[in-house]
């Protein structure tokens, strides 16, 4: 298979409010940058979508690197929180209900077709990669402002 490394990163403004999603893939010296933004959303949304668009984007089953600066996102696929609240029926292990579960259910999805290895990056610090998906994200949401 493939290695693809995937770097994602969500903005709003406001919480909720307009936010942006980017993305950056990259593949034997390639890179491609995708972008999105939604109205009303969250920036937990934002991260999640950032990660759904990349994974669809790949044209085949592939090993991705993952780079997020989002713990939820991170570490609810890494520690396996994602899949104790989909079997649970999108109810996390307070009793309360799981939020996103729309998104959460595509993205489990996904990283079924895919071997994933998860990296979780300080935002807005050293990464010059996440700093890039994050001012994506930004634009996407100014636009909507």
């Amino acid at each position: 298979m493939k290695t693809v490394t995937l770097y994602t990163d969500g903005a709003c403004s406001g919480n909720p409010g307009p936010g942006g999603w980017g993305c950056i893939l990259e593949y034997n010296g390639h890179e491609k940058e995708l972008s999105g933004g939604e109205e009303n959303t969250t920036n937990n949304r934002m991260e999640l979508t950032a990660v759904i668009r990349g994974l669809e984007a790949l044209k085949e089953s592939c090993v991705v690197e993952l780079y997020s600066d989002s713990k939820y996102v991170i570490d609810a696929l890494e520690k396996g929180w994602a899949w104790g609240w989909k079997k649970r029926g999108w109810v996390k292990s307070d009793k309360k209900p799981a939020l996103n579960p729309d998104l959460w259910e595509q993205l489990l999805n996904l990283t079924q077709k895919h071997e994933l290895h998860y990296h979780w990056v300080k935002g807005h610090a050293e990464n010059p990669k996440n700093n890039r998906c994050d001012q994506l994200a930004v634009a996407e949401w100014k636009k909507l402002k």
